[in-house]
């Protein structure tokens, strides 16, 4: 990883509807410009996704997505409407922040939740990205929505029956993020609290192989960070994130022109490899990486072949 860098600016971008959009920027003002997508939805950005960007060479872009981070309003309040909080409206405000700052193109990096934000951009402006590096590919179709809150219960039956119980009856993975999203809306701040904290402690038995159970990446957060997260997560997934199903593999064609890296861990429990693998089959002119001792939230080797990556495209661009 790069040395890390505090932004040189920052700013809040109104994008409209009464939102307020936080952005940042770091590195070279004259290097070759990088915008960071976050995952989540509704996570924020941080500050160590800097440092996959060496500081000389890329001017790198980061922001938070409507509704968490530092933009406003925030989600975790209950009077904080939704109805312009989704996946297109998140695209628009990616083109206008690119407007905003006065940058022709640029590189897309992001994972996860990330990945599938940054192919809908892409695929919408395709004239409008240089390259494109995803370290660890998801697509959001429903199938990949089903595995994730309720295939995966196969290897944790206790635990997921935990989770579901919030949704009685529920058979599908998208009945059980409707429930999740409905119950985020309850009048009764101790409830949306304990359903955010059900779905955290979920999230993070999906992760236990990863961490041992020495951390809770989801459950440790501030509670008003959970409560966004929460709020936004079930309610994309419980829209499908407004995608058809499998349409950005179906026009992943777009990207032909795109060069574009693809870093995915074998041992991905959430998102397993077969989305990665789908995409790079799509994409012509990708190149897929697959890293053995990688899951959902990276490894070191993992890492290391992200930053080699951007480096390339760095020095692509000298």
């Amino acid at each position: 990883m790069h040395p890390e860098r505090e932004p040189y600016e920052t700013g809040m971008l109104d994008v409209g509807d009464g939102n307020r959009v936080y952005w940042e920027v770091c590195g070279n003002p004259r290097g070759k410009p990088a915008l960071v997508v976050h995952g989540g939805p509704g996570s924020g950005c941080r500050p160590g996704m800097r440092q996959y960007f060496d500081p000389e060479r890329y001017r790198v872009v980061l922001f938070d997505q409507r509704g968490c981070g530092r933009s406003t309003p925030h989600a975790s309040d209950p009077e904080t409407g939704l109805e312009h909080n989704t996946t297109w409206h998140l695209v628009a405000d990616m083109e206008r922040l690119r407007e905003h700052l006065g940058i022709d193109r640029w590189l897309l990096f992001g994972g996860s939740w990330g990945s599938t934000l940054l192919l809908a951009y892409a695929e919408q402006y395709p004239e409008r990205v240089s390259e494109i590096v995803i370290a660890t590919v998801t697509t959001t179709r429903r199938s990949e929505i089903d595995w994730l809150y309720r295939g995966v219960g196969r290897f944790f039956p206790e635990q997921w029956e935990r989770f579901a119980a919030r949704a009685p009856g529920a058979t599908t993975g998208a009945e059980v993020v409707s429930a999740y999203a409905r119950l985020m809306e309850h009048p009764d701040a101790s409830m949306r609290e304990q359903v955010a904290a059900d779905w955290c402690a979920w999230e993070d038995t999906v992760l236990f192989g990863e961490t041992g159970g020495t951390a809770n990446p989801y459950g440790d957060r501030p509670t008003t960070a959970r409560l966004a997260l929460v709020r936004i997560c079930a309610r994309y997934f419980a829209h499908g994130a407004w995608l058809d199903d499998g349409v950005l593999l179906r026009e992943a064609g777009r990207l032909a022109d795109i060069p574009g890296v693809l870093v995915h861990g074998r041992r991905d429990m959430g998102g397993p490899l077969r989305t990665a693998w789908d995409l790079g089959r799509a994409w012509p002119g990708s190149e897929l990486v697959v890293v053995e001792d990688a899951g959902h939230l990276g490894s070191v080797a993992m890492r290391r072949r992200v930053v080699g990556a951007l480096d390339a495209f760095a020095a692509r661009a000298d």
